[in-house]
């Protein structure tokens, strides 16, 4: 079982969770400190920042969601697919640590946290929001396999998507082709093009994530 560090709601009575998912060799200390900007906007909301199942090859305080090559174009699919188990393993027990239902919870990625933010999340019985930095959807190679895929997805949160436009890892392209790709999956898509920005999360990207997931709480 995963775990990472957790940051308890201000209110004191957790009412929504935001789980958020760390990029390739970084670890759950890496975006937990985003609860801490949130806090004021989203009292009521308990924060927690896994740990990715894998230690990252010859850096043992990297983890990963799945390993890269960078020589296989179904990677990323392969391994969204392979990790979802575990995260959705880690989201229903921390659902029931809090004593919320699935409609509770909102998945924040960065990188490679982003792919698995949108492919687990959309899988997910019910979820609150998905706001995804700096990453890309996962999709098939195969047509086939695609189409199958699409018919997984079972819930259509609100979605915010926001890139550098500088991005060097992940290409700012792939912010517009996520928007595509779930807007043709019939989801509500936001998205933010941070000017001047390279792989990363600035100021104006955590205002909008903390005024997004406010907002898909009901401004509770």
């Amino acid at each position: 079982m995963i775990d990472g560090p957790r940051i308890a709601p201000r209110s004191g009575t957790a009412k929504q969770l935001v789980v958020f998912l760390h990029g390739y060799g970084a670890n759950g200390n890496d975006l937990i400190s985003l609860g801490r900007e949130w806090q004021a906007l989203l009292p009521d909301a308990a924060f927690v920042s896994p740990n990715a199942p894998e230690p990252v090859p010859g850096y043992p305080a990297g983890r990963q969601w799945f390993g890269l090559t960078f020589r296989d174009p179904d990677e990323r699919w392969r391994g969204v697919t392979k990790a979802r188990p575990v995260l959705d393993a880690f989201l229903d027990a921390e659902l029931a640590r809090n004593n919320l239902p699935p409609s509770a919870l909102a998945l924040v990625g960065f990188s490679q946290g982003t792919m698995m933010a949108l492919h687990t999340g959309l899988r997910r019985p019910a979820l609150a929001a998905i706001v995804g930095f700096s990453g890309v959807l996962v999709t098939p190679t195969n047509q086939e396999v695609a189409a199958a895929a699409a018919s997984e997805i079972t819930v259509k949160p609100p979605v915010l998507l926001v890139h550098g436009d500088q991005d060097e890892v992940i290409p700012a392209q792939a912010l517009f082709l996520s928007a595509q790709g779930l807007g043709g999956m019939g989801l509500t898509v936001e998205w933010h093009l941070s000017q001047g920005i390279g792989h990363g999360i600035d100021g104006d990207g955590l205002r909008l994530g903390g005024a997004f997931l406010h907002k898909a709480f009901g401004g509770r």
